[in-house]
């Protein structure tokens, strides 16, 4: 089995248990709730990572079939699923801070620190080329294999 293809099923595997244990925060929270709802970031984190463990299930079934080389086609699936990772733990850092219910509002909070606008935009830079590049890679590098 490919290393690609080993890395993208063991995040899938992260991020569904993510996904699940962060559905058991977003019960407790919705039963503590006297409007039986969850902080935004408690769901999205929650929805994320499951929606991610699905993603990166397709990401290993392009890597496995990829006709490209394989330090490329494991640089593609690191790329794409670090930042998938980076995604969803920025999700639950605001879950459990509590501190925004819209992350790309200005002033860009953390905490109670506030962040400059460099760091988000340049953040969401680099997280739209490696997660766009990383699957660009992987799923033409398929679909050339099957095609």
């Amino acid at each position: 089995m490919p290393l690609a293809e080993k890395i993208s099923l063991t995040a899938a595997f992260i991020f569904l248990m993510t996904g699940l244990l962060t559905g058991i925060w977003k019960y407790a929270a919705m039963t503590a709730s006297p409007k039986a709802t969850a902080p935004r970031y408690v769901d999205i984190a929650h929805r994320s990572s499951l929606m991610y463990s699905f993603a990166a299930l397709v990401l290993a079934t392009f890597a496995r079939y990829s006709i490209y080389p394989g330090w490329l086609n494991t640089l593609a699936a690191v790329a794409a699923l670090s930042f998938f990772a980076f995604a969803i733990s920025t999700y639950i850092v605001h879950g459990l801070l509590q501190d925004t219910s819209n992350q790309m509002r200005k002033p860009h909070r953390l905490g109670k620190t506030t962040l400059p606008p460099w760091v988000i935009h340049g953040f969401m830079g680099l997280l739209i080329l490696a997660e766009v590049g990383g699957a660009l890679v992987l799923g033409s590098g398929g679909l050339i294999a099957i095609w």
